[in-house]
């Protein structure tokens, strides 16, 4: 009897919050929400709540970061205060480090958004999903824009967060009991990294740091309260705090312990730059996947820190996950390139310390006699140049010290990044499709295809070498670029999953 109240009590919530997403979503809540949104949470998840002493109706609040590719579910106890529940492998995010600007960059948004029960998605073409909100007031005050960056099933994403079908059950499964507990709305952390001293030192010269630093103080307020901090807006800015920061105000009261835990990560960046951290940028293809999901080739996904850590989930487990149609799989081969930068974002490669002589024709005298010519310059690196075949050229044949070169004219200019550096990745660079199509409205585009990215097979030498020269002369790293693949429902802006 007490199972059968049970189950008729969720069913009766579920149609409630069936009912409140049927006005945000078409066709949610027509015939009903599906059954896998209604699936109860897996009960070694129940156990590990009981565990921790957790129950499945207290208040969640999720955190994701992009470069480590992690999520993670807090619950909230009793007296106010955050636990970390699970932290779940990402399957795929899209784009480069820093916030989405504009909609088709390919771009996942990081920042501080609202999850209200409107916005979940019981009958999404991608098993479920969760509408992460962009763009909120900070992102409209800077002027970015797209629509319908979800969190969703299945391993492709352009501008989301994919997950395994199994991840986002539960994942859907946990926010749900939340709400019908009573919780209105949860908020949804999304952060480039975890933004710790040692991270803020490696990133410190990249364009978006002061966005990031932004971030960090919600970041700091969240760690060290575990606390949900209220959030508002300055101008283009976050500010985080209690009652004061919600109402807008820009210098909201600074808890002492926030304060505290600033001040000391401060200290640690300091130090780390006084011992001769290197400054750098990660410049990927297309966005990551975390390395459980490519058992076969991890070193090529593995954390950038290169030392070995304990995950918080079972590596073989999500190994076993069906992945559905991954996006762009080619760009994911070569992994992120760890590039070092010089204090204003310019990068830095290696060549020769000590040049010889350069080289010069042989001089003969009267009598035919000459000296030996010198050896030919080593080529080093491409630079961008008006003439995209110009090559900057060394004078040591044999270096022995590494020197750096800062390459000026990369300065200011993000996509000068993928010009410079568009031989790393040439190998696996994507032939191109079919022509880019025109903008679709939302409410005309047809249902996803299978292998949605199909169009982005290696195609005969002739093509893949135009597509390589095509990424030397516009230098661009998203969509606009290339020739768009098939879009599927939900996953470039304005398409719902």
């Amino acid at each position: 009897m007490t199972a059968r109240l049970a189950t008729a009590r969720l069913l009766a919530a579920a149609s409630l919050l069936a009912l409140s997403l049927a006005a945000c979503q078409d066709g949610s809540g027509i015939n009903g929400p599906s059954a896998r949104s209604l699936a109860p949470v897996a009960p070694q998840t129940v156990a590990l709540m009981q565990s921790k002493g957790m129950q499945q109706s207290d208040p969640i609040l999720i955190r994701t970061f992009k470069k480590e590719a992690e999520m993670e579910i807090w619950k909230r106890g009793g007296d106010g205060r955050y636990a970390l529940l699970k932290t779940y492998p990402i399957c795929r995010w899209s784009g480069q480090l820093g916030p989405k600007t504009r909609e088709g960059d390919r771009q996942a948004p990081e920042g501080f958004y609202t999850i209200t029960p409107g916005l979940m998605n019981p009958n999404s073409s991608y098993y479920l999903s969760f509408d992460t909100g962009f763009p909120n007031a900070v992102d409209r005050a800077n002027g970015r824009t797209g629509k319908y960056l979800m969190v969703h099933g299945t391993c492709s994403s352009a501008g989301c967060f994919a997950m395994t079908d199994a991840t986002i059950a539960e994942i859907y499964a946990v926010a749900r009991e939340a709400f019908i507990g009573g919780q209105r709305s949860f908020q949804f952390q999304s952060y480039p990294f975890r933004m710790t001293a040692e991270n803020m030192a490696k990133f410190r010269n990249d364009p978006n740091i002061a966005f990031w630093q932004n971030l960090k103080e919600g970041s700091d307020y969240f760690e060290a309260l575990h606390e949900e901090p209220k959030v508002g807006q300055c101008g283009t800015k976050y500010v985080f705090g209690g009652a004061d920061a919600a109402a807008g105000s820009c210098k909201p009261h600074v808890d002492p312990l926030v304060a505290e835990k600033s001040a000391h990560d401060a200290r640690a960046v300091a130090d780390l730059v006084a011992k001769g951290t290197p400054a750098v940028r990660v410049v990927y293809q297309d966005g990551g996947q975390n390395p459980v999901f490519r058992p076969q080739n991890t070193s090529a996904f593995a954390s950038l820190g290169g030392t070995e850590t304990v995950l918080p989930y079972d590596a073989k487990e999500y190994g076993r996950h069906n992945l559905g149609d991954v996006s762009r799989p080619e760009t994911l081969a070569a992994g992120p390139q760890e590039i070092e930068v010089t204090p204003k974002g310019q990068p830095v490669m290696l060549a020769g310390a000590e040049p010889a002589a350069p080289a010069r024709a042989a001089k003969a005298d009267g009598k035919g006699r000459g000296r030996e010519p010198a050896k030919p310059a080593v080529t080093t690196l491409m630079a961008n140049r008006a003439d995209p075949n110009a090559q900057v050229e060394t004078t040591a044949a044999l270096p022995e010290k590494p020197a750096r070169i800062a390459v000026a004219d990369a300065d200011g200019d993000p996509s000068s990044y993928q010009k410079l550096f568009g031989q790393l990745f040439a190998k696996d660079k994507p032939a191109p499709a079919a022509p880019p199509t025109p903008a679709v409205d939302a409410a005309v585009v047809p249902e996803p295809v299978k292998l949605a990215h199909a169009a982005e097979k290696v195609a005969p030498k002739a093509a893949k070498a135009h597509a390589v020269k095509t990424a030397k002369v516009e230098g661009k790293i998203d969509g606009k670029a290339e020739a768009k693949p098939a879009l599927r429902k939900g996953e470039p802006e304005g398409r719902k999953p």
